[in-house]
């Protein structure tokens, strides 16, 4: 298993996992990781030590055949994990939020096809005891998967890569008006910093949901309200921001519902996920989406938002804004 392959339809709310796993004393943990973000799977490098990096997970660097030098992660080190050799290991060579990093596990077992609706959401006690490490559960062939929090991993190891936005208190607002969006995201943190960071510059009001089936249920009470009363959508919300990978329903699937159904798509969509980069944008682009950032970019998503609802509201009739 050398390299990723699979192509999935998108915005069938369908998703690859890679499952590979730790073994320690008299226990085999398993996990997953998407396979979108999976570059390769390869035997051990050769590994140069890095000076001065201050977490001990990270063995060190080696060069990527494409010329890049990619640091290497002991995962089971980062999950606090006492590995134990029973074969050679293996290294997963990841690509997301527009960053290479290598992952040190014990094995692969294979890839797995399965629905969004099969993730289960961590508990609180998984999400405390794991360090927030984890972002869904799934139940295969008699096993529990973990699906690991790579963003959240490699964010720690490196604060530079953490999502955050360090200049919240210095937004403004952008005009007299206050613009209504909808926000899908199944991190707490992610969720936190979006609302602080559009909210504190006076120009929104942020309605969050923490999947994509949630954010559609939402939409869909909004859309028989309208059906009742002739309003347009854009007396509730203006525009929605999605996450791609949730439980339930993931944010391709989302946007492409709401392209397709005639009272919804007039919202500008803009996908905000670790995904999005230049080999997987074309996904977005197939179901309709009106913008995509990777989600270290927080600074340009308020400036964005705001042009697409203005874009929407020149080229159809005037919406209808909330103070």
């Amino acid at each position: 298993m050398s390299q990723t392959n699979i192509l999935l339809q998108t915005g069938t709310n369908e998703l690859e996992v890679v499952e590979f796993y730790i073994d320690e004393e008299g226990y085999r943990g398993h996990y997953g990781v998407n396979v979108a973000k999976v570059l390769e799977i390869i035997r051990m490098q050769q590994v140069t030590a890095i000076p001065q990096m201050r977490h001990p997970s990270v063995m060190g660097a080696f060069p990527h055949r494409d010329g890049r030098v990619v640091p290497l992660v002991d995962l089971a080190i980062y999950l606090g994990k006492k590995r134990i050799e029973k074969e050679p290991c293996k290294i997963i060579v990841t690509e997301f939020n527009q960053v290479i990093t290598a992952f040190m596990v014990s094995g692969v077992n294979r890839i797995h096809r399965i629905s969004w609706q099969e993730v289960e959401a961590p508990g609180a006690f998984l999400q405390h005891t794991s360090g927030s490490s984890i972002t869904g559960v799934l139940r295969l062939e008699g096993r529990v998967v973990f699906l690991l929090d790579m963003e959240s991993i490699v964010g720690d190891l490196d604060p530079k890569l953490a999502i955050r936005f360090d200049n919240i208190a210095q937004a403004t607002k952008d005009s007299n008006r206050t613009f209504t969006v909808l926000h899908c995201d199944d991190s707490n943190n992610v969720r936190s910093l979006v609302k602080k960071l559009m909210e504190n510059s006076g120009s929104f009001k942020v309605i969050q949901v923490n999947n994509g089936q949630d954010a559609w249920d939402k939409l869909t009470q909004w859309e028989r309200e309208i059906a009742e009363s002739g309003e347009p959508i854009t007396n509730y919300v203006q525009a929605v921001i999605t996450d791609i990978e949730m439980p339930k329903m993931d944010g391709l699937t989302l946007c492409r519902k709401i392209k397709e159904t005639p009272s919804l798509r007039v919202l500008p969509v803009a996908l905000f996920s670790s995904l999005i980069t230049d080999k997987l944008e074309h996904k977005g682009e197939t179901v309709g989406a009106d913008a995509q950032f990777a989600k270290p970019d927080l600074q340009e998503l308020s400036a964005k938002i705001i042009d697409l609802i203005n874009k929407g509201s020149s080229e159809k009739a005037p919406i209808p804004i909330q103070e």
